[in-house]
């Protein structure tokens, strides 16, 4: 690494780096959920039939989830890789890990648009679909899925910029498609009258420009990036690849799974209560993104610090990074989630003005995000552990929320408590997983660099 960029993750002080860093990533969080919720909020707005095609386009939501994991599995398992490498001095080894990476995104991608292109119509009557809505469902996800490989270029290679420190760099690409996208949506959806056709459109060409910037970045000798796609690195190392998908497989089960939840509750929610209770459900999900994605933003943004740091054995910043890195993801979540419960028709009625589908949201989403309060623990020991290269923790407590609590809940809470129970099911997960994650955290981690410590003195 640069030596401009060794002095910044190296050596400068640890709470004005991590606001170096984690405000680009927590705005380029930000700017990236736009995609989807702008898409909502017009959709939800649509003079007629907005509820419906609001609901039919989140049935959609766990093919997208799956895309998008995907691109986690190769960035976020590569990328802190890179900054370990980096951290080391060894920039090759870097550089490798970065072309290996870029060949399994274009994989994922071919695969991936032919699978979802073949199956999309069993599978979204499956994700709880119904008659009156599948007709948006497949005008959207049929369009989207076109722009497959922008989505795993523009999310899983720009990991590998703020990887490096760039983060004002990494947040730019993801702006350029944000506002491409806030500008295209009211053209296509109202002014040219395509609806969710329109939504899906804007958003497929906004992830190509993202896609084109970020490319160019890492691949242009006139930019900053200290490592380089090179068509030598293309080649697929058994060695890499099995390093990246070891760490990236937390990362990714963690996106993966919420495809899982979604199936189970909008399923659910359609067995016991109907299409209201999947709109209902589209419009809780994208207020939870609101939350979650500034907090996953900062831990995105923190990581190149822990990794850079283990990797030049400077364990100290390591501990102290950590500290602060829970106390704000901590505090975030708390005072997020009272926002939401105490002022629920502020954040709803973005979504939809049809009244029933409004009453109903806001009075189940002080249930379902009375728990989201304790995340900011979980996130913050999670991000920590793949910072320091620990895939087979990192692996369990990304099942730990998602697969071993919530996905059972929302399935046997509805036998006892109708449909109500689907709503109880995220809130009992979120604090359960969050406080067994601390407590497994705390030994693992001062056991992890308690041995080094005491090896290195």
């Amino acid at each position: 690494m640069s030596n401009s960029q060794d002095e910044k993750l190296g050596k400068e002080n640890i709470p004005k780096l991590m606001f170096t860093l984690a405000l680009p990533a927590i705005l380029a969080q930000l700017i990236n959920v736009l995609y989807n919720i702008v898409d909502r909020i017009y959709i939800g707005n649509m003079a007629g039939v907005g509820d419906l095609a609001l609901t039919g386009v989140g049935v959609t939501f766990p093919i997208i989830i799956l895309i998008s994991a995907f691109s986690a599995l190769a960035g976020m398992g590569g990328a802190p890789l890179t900054s370990i490498k980096l951290g080391s001095g060894d920039k090759d080894g870097a550089e490798k890990i970065l072309g290996n990476a870029t060949t399994l995104l274009i994989i994922f991608s071919i695969v991936l648009t032919i699978l979802f292109s073949v199956f999309k119509e069993p599978l979204l009557y499956m994700f709880g679909a119904s008659e009156n809505i599948i007709g948006y469902s497949l005008d959207y996800i049929t369009i989207y899925l076109w722009g497959t490989v922008f989505v795993q270029f523009a999310l899983g290679l720009n990991m590998f910029i703020s990887a490096q420190g760039f983060a004002k760099t990494a947040m730019l690409s993801v702006l350029i498609g944000a506002i491409t996208n806030i500008v295209l949506d009211p053209i296509f959806i109202f002014g040219l009258d395509l609806g969710v056709k329109g939504a899906a459109l804007a958003t497929i060409i906004s992830q190509c420009l993202s896609a084109i910037w970020v490319v160019n970045f890492l691949l242009s000798k006139k930019s900053k990036s200290v490592i380089k796609i090179k068509k030598e690195n293309l080649k697929i190392n058994k060695t890499i690849i099995g390093s990246i998908v070891a760490l990236g497989v937390a990362p990714f089960i963690m996106q993966a799974t919420e495809s899982l939840i979604g199936i189970v509750l909008n399923s659910g929610l359609q067995n016991y209560g109907g299409d209201l209770y999947v709109g209902s459900m589209t419009i809780m999900m994208s207020i939870m993104q609101l939350l979650v994605v500034p907090i996953s933003g900062l831990t995105q943004g923190v990581q190149p610090i822990i990794s850079y740091n283990f990797g030049a054995k400077k364990y100290d910043r390591v501990k102290k990074t950590f500290r602060l890195l829970i106390i704000v993801s901590f505090t975030a979540t708390v005072l997020g989630t009272l926002a939401i419960i105490l002022f629920p028709n502020v954040f709803v009625r973005m979504f939809t003005q049809q009244q029933e589908l409004a009453d109903l949201t806001a009075k189940m989403i002080k249930i379902f995000m009375c728990g989201m309060w304790a995340f900011g623990i979980q996130m913050a020991c999670q991000a920590t552990f793949m910072g320091l290269g620990q895939a087979k923790i990192s692996l369990f407590l990304a099942l730990l929320r998602k697969v071993i609590l919530l996905i059972p809940l929302a399935i046997i809470l509805p036998k006892f408590a109708g449909v109500v129970g689907i709503y109880w099911a995220e809130p009992v997960a979120d604090i359960v997983a969050s406080f067994t994650t601390l407590i497994i955290f705390l030994n693992s981690y001062k056991k992890i660099l308690g041995e080094i410590d005491s090896s290195a003195s």
